[in-house]
């Protein structure tokens, strides 16, 4: 995901926009002086397991019954 940008003018407007990366967790691009910087809160990091969707469409039957599938006679190692 990239970041948004913004541009900071007082120090007013830099705490609001920390705040609001505290609140959402979404880094933000700012430019100061030519300069771009990106505030991203560092605590938040999710581990990848975390970040997957479900997708409850893919399945076609009752999902216990891939668990009780015997592949052996399919596997072929010598491909």
């Amino acid at each position: 995901m990239a970041p948004r940008s913004s541009n900071i003018t007082d120090q007013e407007n830099l705490l609001a926009i920390l705040d609001k990366v505290a609140e959402t967790g979404v880094p933000l691009e700012i430019k100061r002086k030519g300069k771009r910087f990106i505030v991203s809160p560092v605590e938040k990091k999710m581990a990848k397991i975390d970040r997957l969707e479900p997708h409850p469409e893919f399945i076609v039957g009752n999902p216990d019954d891939l668990v009780k599938m015997d592949w052996s006679s399919e596997w072929k190692p010598e491909l």
